[in-house]
C-alpha cells in the first residue's frame, strides 16, 4: 500500500540509506550526498511529500521555488527501488501533486540523468516534456519541463 504524506526530516535517513544508485549519482553530480539532497528538499521546498510503502518511507518529492516573480520552480524526486515497484500508484498520485505544484509555480524545469529510465518514463506520464541531453561534467542529463 502506498500512502503520500507531508515530507518530514525523520523520513530522510530511511530513504537516503536505501536510495537508488542512479538517484545517488544525480545527487553526487550536483555536489550533495543523498542525505543532504533530501534534507535540502525538506528545508527549501514550498511543498514536499513522502511516499510511504507499507508505512516505510521510500521516496520524497517536491518543488523548490526558483523565482516567485516568474513562477519558476525546480521539481525533484528521489527514491528507493521499492517505490518503483508501485509504479501504478505513482502514476495515479502524480497528477494531483503536479497540479498542487503548478498552482504556485507554473513553470517547472530540472535535469534528470539520461540513464534514469524509470524516472524519465514517470516524468512523461506525469505530463512533463523531456528534452535535449546536456552534459553536467561528463555525465549526460536530460532537461525536463512543464508550463501550466
Amino acid at each position: 500500500m502506498v500512502e503520500i504524506v507531508p515530507a518530514r526530516l525523520v523520513h530522510v535517513g530511511p530513504i537516503a540509506s536505501r536510495i537508488r544508485d542512479i538517484d545517488r549519482l544525480e545527487c553526487e553530480v550536483f555536489g550533495h550526498s543523498a542525505k543532504q539532497a533530501l534534507r535540502n528538499g525538506v528545508y527549501y521546498s514550498d511543498q514536499a511529500w513522502t511516499a510511504l510503502v507499507n508505512g516505510r518511507p521510500e521516496a520524497m518529492f517536491g518543488c523548490v521555488t526558483a523565482s516567485a516573480i516568474s513562477g519558476m520552480g525546480t521539481p525533484w524526486f528521489l527514491g528507493t527501488d521499492e517505490v518503483y515497484r508501485h509504479g501504478k500508484a505513482l502514476v495515479m498520485f502524480g497528477p494531483y501533486f503536479v497540479r498542487a505544484i503548478v498552482d504556485s509555480t507554473p513553470n517547472l524545469s530540472n535535469l534528470v540523468s539520461s540513464a534514469n529510465d524509470k524516472a524519465i518514463r514517470l516524468l512523461k506520464l506525469w505530463g512533463f516534456t523531456v528534452g535535449e541531453e546536456i552534459l553536467v561534467g561528463d555525465v549526460p542529463f536530460r532537461h525536463f519541463s512543464m508550463r501550466a
